[in-house]
């Protein structure tokens, strides 16, 4: 079957997505959403991005408007910070919802989010992350460790000081003294692919410049390098503050751009906003064969 796809192709600090509008109406069938997004993502064959974004009908109480992103690989992940903001400024430019503030559902629970517009343009995102776990049973991890807060794994025979968390999705966050010496397309797979990881994870390399200033290089489960990870950059500071080498509010330095990160506390757990924008690339329309 050949349709004619309309989408957005949009980003949050270089982390691209294409974006498709599926509130009023299935266009693509669950079946076949793993499959289009890894064709639409190869770059220099298609679309290119890191992900594909559907934006859905609520299917929660307290829901406006549902989020699913697909990695490049095919793979569906829970959450996504940058791709999150892409999502809130499609929804509210194109009238979908007209509130600044949205409660958008995802596999990672429900997120606030807060919009700034100047003459119906977005002009900035503040996306509530919610409340983070550093228990290994809910990264998931296998570990004998409750808690793998600086500690050592063992990767390709070789240890690595790392924080494990969650926050929505996993996240394993390694502080160096330098990121020039870092290998991350050898390193990066090797962290993400570990047998500890059952779920495979998000990997995230942290150089501190001071403690409210912060940066980091990301290798994203199901895509690979990427220029910024919103989830990645929660996680680093969180993780930084758990550790007490952070302050609360922490400007994050990513290859794309930059991300504030503000920490709070609630039910004497860690939880994170970060603020940003995001942009419209261009929109467009191609047949596609289901």
């Amino acid at each position: 079957m050949n349709i004619n796809l309309k989408f957005s192709k949009m980003h949050g600090l270089g982390n691209d997505y294409v974006m498709i509008n599926e509130f009023t109406e299935d266009i693509i069938p669950d079946e076949k959403k793993s499959s289009l997004a890894k064709d639409l993502c190869r770059r220099g064959f298609s679309v290119g991005a890191d992900g594909v974004i559907f934006v859905a009908p609520a299917t929660l109480n307290g829901a406006d408007v549902r989020f699913r992103v697909f990695n490049a690989d095919g793979s569906e992940a829970e959450m996504c910070g940058n791709g999150i903001r892409c999502f809130a400024k499609f929804v509210y430019e194109n009238s979908i919802i007209s509130s600044k503030k949205l409660f958008v559902e995802t596999l990672g629970g429900i997120k606030e989010v807060k919009l700034k517009s100047e003459n119906g343009n977005v002009t900035c995102i503040q996306v509530d992350m919610g409340i983070s776990t550093f228990k290994t049973d809910e990264v998931p991890m296998k570990s004998d460790l409750n808690y793998f807060i600086d500690k050592e794994l063992l990767v390709d025979g070789k240890p690595i000081n790392m924080t494990v968390l969650s926050i929505g999705n996993p996240h394993a966050v390694i502080f160096t003294p330098s990121l020039s010496n870092i290998i991350l397309h050898e390193i990066g797979p090797q962290i993400e692919n570990h047998e500890s990881f059952t779920e495979r994870i998000n990997v995230h390399f942290v150089n501190i410049i001071d403690k409210s200033e912060v940066e980091m290089i990301t290798w994203e489960r199901g895509s690979g390098a990427t220029l910024a990870c919103g989830t990645g950059a929660t996680s680093a500071v969180l993780a930084g503050y758990r550790l007490g080498i952070l302050d609360k509010q922490v400007l994050v330095h990513l290859p794309g751009g930059e991300l504030n990160v503000t920490v709070y506390q609630k039910y004497g757990e860690l939880g994170a906003f970060i603020r940003g924008n995001a942009e419209l690339v261009f929109q467009g329309e191609m047949k596609i064969n289901l």
